[in-house]
């Protein structure tokens, strides 16, 4: 199953994983050290992060490190833009039709 970087974000076990991320490059066994879960469902996590291209992983000897794509996060970005511009659009429409309802009645 293709997933997205929406899919990723959905979770707030997932979420909460990307904070701790976006400071430094953590391995699983770190992460997993923050939550009360399993180390087998931070991995699950971690995995679906992947997928998504949200994380990066890089070994180094035995160890695996995760780190913060944030590049993948600008598809989020854009999103939101566009949902943010919408929205005001509206808003200026709704203030537009106040005034004028408003300047009417006098």
């Amino acid at each position: 199953m293709k997933r997205d970087v929406f899919q990723a974000i959905a979770d707030p076990t997932r979420r909460a994983i990307l904070m701790l991320i976006a400071s430094q490059a953590m391995t699983p066994n770190a992460l997993a050290e923050h939550f009360d879960s399993t180390r087998q469902a931070v991995s699950k996590h971690i995995k679906i992060l992947t997928e998504c291209q949200v994380l990066k992983q890089e070994k180094v000897g035995r160890e695996i490190y995760y780190s913060f794509n944030a590049a993948k996060m600008k598809e989020v970005d854009k999103w939101l833009e566009k949902i943010k511009q919408h929205w005001e659009d509206r808003f200026k429409q709704l203030d537009h039709l106040l005034i004028n309802s408003k300047n009417s009645k006098k």
